[in-house]
């Protein structure tokens, strides 16, 4: 399908005029570390709701997941059902008023300083920043792969020049903005999504004959399965995989738990919380968080999973099938096959905004990382606009270099490996160190190293859709998994972050017993 390129060159070109303008405005804005770092600490709840969750709905939501549930089906809505409960609901109310309280208290900066001056120790807050600049790339850089693959697809631009492009553009306005700019262009991005979200369920309900026409086509699809993943569970795209079976503990151990619980443990996400000016602002940020959340990864996971209809009404394949096995390319190349050429257009938006909202969040948190929390820790260049500038700069070139390195169909490994990460090793000491009194210091260091640990070793020899690729078992015991089915398929995350638990509250009850007994 041929889109006008003069008409998609004005859309374009009005758009990033309006995100220059909102860069602008944040530079403007921004006179201090505090407006640098947290946005002044006096966001809008709108803002603070539209910026939470367009950073959290990235491509990896709408076209990395979208193309999961195009081949594993729709049991992937129960992410959907986990996301509002957990990435909404307890993210925001009962975890996102403390953070705001204590980090004003505390004058915290970044999720690090935050864990460091929760706990007192300028270790916990070099480790956290250590732990976010090594996992943080990979998931910026599955970020830059989505927003350019479809840019790709839909402007006919060279990959490589699309991220490139892409990822420069983002930068600038992160570089100079700060999180003013950031959060603003955020709340205006997750605007644009709803409504081409919206538009793009409408659209394909029409395309398909309806809801219950759509939903009944692709229930009887079930017998067009490939053979290779009904031996793996899958029972067809609108029923869930046969239970314990490898794509089970995929769907639920590595989608549904890995993101949905990972969310509340992502640097990026809590920082948002540090920028609102009371609790007031909190609660009604809550309302308008959720629907939003609803709607974006609804939409996502049921058009992804129809896309198997339209694919076989009009050319006889399946999916992943029409995109050539890779299930990254799906979603893009349903809208430009599927859609008219305006929605087109006012897709490529969506998905620009998607990836820029979540690709200048993750930016803005890696280079505050690495000029406050690990180079300039302890120093007066830690709150140095200049300096955190250069943090940005530089973790913005290692994205980019990462994102060339990276194979095709990881847009959604590449978010659960991320999420799985933070979940096991921030989680538990989190937690703690908003909650208790008396946090225990020994205890957050143990759970926060013993999480990581345990989450990199089932990752590199058990956990195959990773220790496969990476090869250090296989070089070092002939297989790609040291353990069979059914370990094999369960994500890091629920070993790792169960027993990062349990050594928290140990270390936390012993902690409480002497603090009585003295």
């Amino acid at each position: 399908m041929a889109v006008d390129p003069l008409v998609t060159g004005l859309v374009v070109v009005g758009y990033l005029l309006m995100i220059i303008g909102l860069g602008i405005y944040g530079y403007r804005k921004t006179k201090v570390a505090e407006d640098y770092m947290v946005a002044g600490r006096n966001s809008h709840p709108l803002v603070i709701a539209l910026s939470y969750g367009a950073t959290f709905i990235s491509t990896a939501a709408i076209v990395g997941f979208g193309g999961v549930a195009a081949s594993l089906g729709m049991g992937l809505i129960w992410l959907t059902v986990l996301n509002i409960g957990v990435g909404v609901l307890i993210a925001f109310v009962v975890f996102g008023k403390r953070v705001r309280r204590i980090g004003k208290k505390l004058g915290a900066f970044t999720f690090p300083d935050l864990m460091g001056k929760c706990y007192n120790s300028p270790f916990l807050q070099y480790v956290s920043g250590i732990i976010i600049l090594l996992s943080m790339p990979i998931y910026s850089a599955a970020i830059l792969i989505g927003g350019a693959r479809f840019i790709e697809v839909t402007l006919g631009i060279q990959y490589t020049t699309a991220l490139l492009g892409f990822a420069i553009i983002v930068g600038l306005y992160v570089v100079f903005g700060g999180l003013i700019a950031v959060m603003y262009t955020d709340a205006v991005q997750g605007a644009i999504m709803a409504v081409g979200m919206g538009l793009l369920l409408v659209l394909t309900y029409i395309k398909l004959g309806g809801v219950t026409v759509a939903h009944t086509a692709l229930t009887g699809m079930s017998d067009l399965v490939p053979a290779a993943l009904t031996a793996q569970g899958h029972m067809g795209w609108t029923a869930m995989p046969a239970f314990g079976s490898p794509i089970w503990l995929t769907l639920v151990t590595t989608m549904v738990l890995g993101v949905g619980i990972g969310v509340l443990a992502q640097p990026q996400l809590i920082v948002r919380f540090m920028t609102a000016r009371d609790d007031r602002s909190m609660n009604r940020a809550t309302l308008i968080g959720g629907p939003f959340i609803l709607l974006m990864t609804g939409v996502a996971f049921t058009v992804g999973a129809l896309t198997n209809v339209y694919f076989y009404q009009n050319s006889g394949e399946i999916a992943l099938t029409a995109a050539g096995g890779n299930i990254d390319s799906i979603i893009p190349l349903y809208i430009t096959s599927a859609m008219p050429d305006l929605f087109v257009i006012i897709f490529m938006l969506t998905l620009l905004s998607a990836a820029m909202s979540t690709l200048s969040s993750l930016f803005h948190t890696m280079g505050t990382a690495l000029a406050c929390d690990v180079w300039g820790r302890g120093r007066a260049c830690a709150l140095s606009l200049r300096a955190n500038k250069r943090g940005i700069l530089i973790m913005m070139i290692i994205s980019i270099i990462v994102a060339l390195l990276l194979p095709g169909s990881i847009i959604a490994r590449a978010t659960v490996i991320f999420m799985g990460l933070c979940a096991s090793a921030f989680l538990p000491a989190f937690i703690n160190g908003i909650s208790s009194k008396s946090p225990c210091l020994i205890g957050a260091k143990a759970s926060m190293l013993v999480g990581a640990i345990i989450w990199a070793i089932w990752t590199a020899f058990v956990h195959a859709a990773e220790s496969g690729a990476i090869g250090l078992s296989q070089l070092i015991f002939g297989a790609p998994s040291v353990l069979g089915q059914p370990y094999s398929a369960i994500n890091p995350l629920v070993v790792a972050l169960p027993i990062s638990l349990i050594v928290m509250v140990a270390f936390q009850i012993r902690h409480n017993r002497n603090l009585k007994i003295e």
